[in-house]
């Protein structure tokens, strides 16, 4: 307990310490009536002790000098506590071999004018305290740096958690993002042109208009069950929520040619299976580029090809429309493809096409 209050109160443990030894040191020098030189070194040694955490190195060379000259001055032959105080903090605060230079420098100074006053003995007996003193000061700092590197380490990794979780945060925030965008923007676009060509035909053809109803239906059911799913992931509610690949394109073709664009499709190569996660990003790719498709081009026809390599799968998509710049897109789709590819190592290149119309490419890594 009596520690722990030091360790927490420093400056008034050292005002106790001085305070000690000044009604030794002082009350020594009255008590033997002397009231000169004796006083003030006697004073000398034991004031600067109140600095020593603040100027460990000056308070050494202070409280040593003094202490020599008081030994000259009265003979004495006891080696002065301040000294091995002084030199104490020295080793606990100062780096290894600054501190060691500065405390044998005072020893040996301390030693010498014990040798020319009292002899062989007293300056061996001098050195010892000083040696004390700085071992056990270097053991407290040793201590106390391999402490704070503990601490700065733990403040370290808990920072690089802390900076992990949130890259985890926004990377999930992201792939939802992309989710939602691709299950929400393709489904409500084939929704509202089906709608637009119920409203066309409702008086006229009845029948056409049912069959674009019921497409509508299919197609928020379908929507639905995908919301479902991602939300089942998000929750965890299912550890593995199926989700759509390339094994569901024919589905996402007729429902596009329902929405009055025909589309071909052609595959190169010997079709396989591939990664879940690799398999939804190329599925998500063809929906999205036919979604910009019926949203922005304007387009009659397109054509979705895949290309199975050893080491790569191309996935294209080139309709005979306008191109998403004229349909006042925000972009996030073409973010949201470009995202899903560099996650595999690969490239995304969307732009209009030679002899007109708008192609999507994008090359996943396998």
């Amino acid at each position: 307990m009596i520690w722990n209050w030091l360790r927490r109160h420093p400056y008034l443990a050292d005002t106790v310490i001085v305070l000690g030894l000044g009604v030794a040191y002082i009350g020594n020098e009255l008590h033997q009536n002397r009231y000169g030189i004796e006083l003030f070194l006697a004073v000398l040694q034991v004031a600067p002790l109140l600095l020593r955490r603040r100027f460990p190195a000056a308070v050494l060379v202070i409280v040593v000098s003094a202490a020599s000259l008081y030994t000259v001055v009265t003979s004495s032959h006891i080696v002065p506590l301040p000294t091995a105080i002084a030199a104490y903090t020295v080793a606990a605060q100062l780096e290894r071999r600054r501190s060691l230079r500065l405390t044998a420098a005072s020893a040996a100074a301390f030693a010498l004018v014990s040798l020319s006053v009292g002899g062989f003995g007293p300056a061996i007996a001098g050195l010892i305290p000083f040696a004390a003193a700085w071992v056990f000061g270097d053991n407290l700092g040793t201590r106390r740096a391999y402490t704070s590197e503990l601490e700065e380490k733990a403040d370290r990794l808990e920072r690089e958690r802390e900076v992990e979780a949130a890259r985890a945060v926004a990377e999930e925030q992201a792939r939802i993002a992309r989710e939602l965008h691709d299950v929400i923007a393709h489904n409500l676009s084939v929704m509202v042109v089906q709608a637009a060509a119920a409203n066309d035909v409702f008086d006229a053809r009845p029948d056409r208009a049912r069959e674009a109803l019921r497409t509508i239906e299919a197609t928020g059911r379908t929507a639905l069950g995908e919301l479902r799913r991602l939300l089942e992931a998000v929750r965890g509610d299912a550890e593995f929520a199926p989700q759509p690949g390339l094994d569901a394109l024919d589905a996402l073709v007729s429902q596009v040619r329902s929405s009055g664009v025909d589309v071909a499709v052609k595959v190169e190569g010997d079709p396989r299976p591939l990664p879940p996660a690799l398999d939804l990003s190329a599925y998500r790719v063809v929906q999205e580029a036919l979604t910009n498709t019926l949203k922005h081009a304007g387009a009659t026809h397109a054509d979705v090809s895949l290309r199975y390599g050893d080491d790569a799968l191309d996935v294209e998509v080139r309709d005979n429309g306008a191109g998403i710049g004229n349909g006042g897109g925000s972009g996030q789709g073409l973010i949201g493809m470009r995202e899903r590819v560099v996650i595999f190592g690969g490239s995304l290149q969307a732009g209009p096409a030679d002899g007109g119309g708008y192609t999507v490419a994008a090359r996943f890594l396998l």
